[in-house]
């Protein structure tokens, strides 16, 4: 605990240069008008509550995945938004660095972290990049190797994706007074060279572009609150523990007719006991006598995805698509592994092996 709070309070005497306040302001900007926008629902809901105004009815016929289903069926379910968090990564290999067995963060130890989220935090970036691309190193390899771009690897992209916490698709340079950007290829060679990744432009340090501790969101993410949300009438949210804000408060952008539905491993995002006698917070409600529109659905988000898909009558089309697609990622896999070793063998005059011919379990992937 006195680690964390001397370094911080070390890192906050840090000169901010012109480009750097300027641009903070200007992102500070748009977390500020969602601040502001999040008081008057406060009071709103507060006032309403005291009058007794804004009783609701209830939106599903069940609260439960068949009412659901059955919701989706009935038309009025035109525009849904997904949440998703790291869970829905966790049946293509994909470990949390800190999870017990995986051994990513023992193998960071010799780093002598602060604190295991010191990798994430961007003024020990900037000083100790080392300990970062170390466990990008660990987690690119073999099954790990599409960390962070799934979505795009399930052909998700432009106006319907937005990576609230960041991408490895793309990379920038550091310096305010240059940002070049490179691209996952360029980051993936430096990666593994060992090297850590500088700037062929001004040699500041290139990091990818994922949301460290201590920087802003994208501004899309604060876009998407205010256009998308109010129109959304249908929330999925799946393999998140809707702990980190300002991610876990999109939950409150809906309106109060809109169905939410959580597929996690245990139940998440619930209203503060004080906060939703007030009706305030946008907290999710699955038990409570006045619960009238969230289920939660307690499994992995492969299974969770496929039972719903059963009960929409989609679970043949589902599965059709995830065995095609596992077939396509084996297929370009086996190929670039054919490439690298032609590659390698061109070096060293050494004819290259056949690829191994193995046959690979099916599942279900978001």
């Amino acid at each position: 605990m006195s680690d964390t709070s001397e370094f911080t309070e070390k890192e906050e005497k840090e000169d901010i240069t012109p480009e750097e306040e300027q641009g903070n302001q200007s992102e500070d900007s748009s977390e500020d008008e969602a601040s502001g926008a999040t008081e008057m629902d406060f009071l709103r809901n507060l006032f309403s509550s005291t009058l007794g105004l804004g009783s609701v009815e209830k939106v599903l016929d069940e609260l439960n995945l068949e009412g659901l289903a059955r919701y989706i069926q009935s038309g009025k379910c035109k525009n849904i938004v997904c949440m998703v968090g790291a869970g829905i990564s966790t049946s293509a290999g994909i470990p949390d660095f800190r999870s017990p067995g995986t051994g990513l963060y023992a193998n960071l130890q010799k780093y002598n972290l602060p604190y295991p989220e010191a990798i994430f935090q961007i003024d020990y970036f900037k000083k100790h990049p080392e300990p970062f691309f170390a466990l990008a190193r660990e987690l690119y390899p073999g099954q790990f190797k599409n960390i962070d771009t799934l979505e795009r690897v399930a052909g998700l992209e432009g106006d319907d994706l937005i990576e609230a916490h960041g991408t490895f698709f793309t990379s920038h340079c550091v310096s305010f007074s240059c940002r070049k950007e490179y691209n996952l290829e360029w980051m993936k060679e430096k990666i593994f060279s060992d090297d850590i990744p500088k700037c062929d432009k001004c040699s500041s340090l290139v990091k990818p572009d994922i949301v460290f501790f201590g920087e802003s969101l994208p501004v899309r993410f604060f876009t998407s609150m205010k256009m998308d949300f109010p129109q959304c009438d249908l929330l999925i949210i799946m393999g998140t523990s809707l702990q980190v804000q300002p991610f876990a408060g999109l939950v409150g952008r809906v309106s109060k007719s809109c169905p939410r539905l959580l597929i996690n491993m245990e139940k998440a995002g619930q209203a503060d006991p004080f906060f939703g006698v007030l009706d305030f917070g946008g907290g999710m409600d699955f038990d409570s006598e006045k619960a009238y529109r969230d289920v939660a659905h307690i499994s992995t988000c492969d299974e969770g995805c496929l039972a719903l898909a059963d009960l929409l009558g989609w679970k043949g089309e589902l599965e059709e698509l995830v065995n095609s697609e596992h077939s396509r990622i084996e297929a370009e896999d086996q190929q670039e592994k054919a490439s690298g070793a032609a590659g390698a063998a061109a070096e060293t005059g050494t004819p290259p092996s056949a690829p191994e011919d193995k046959t690979t379990d099916q599942q279900t992937n978001d």
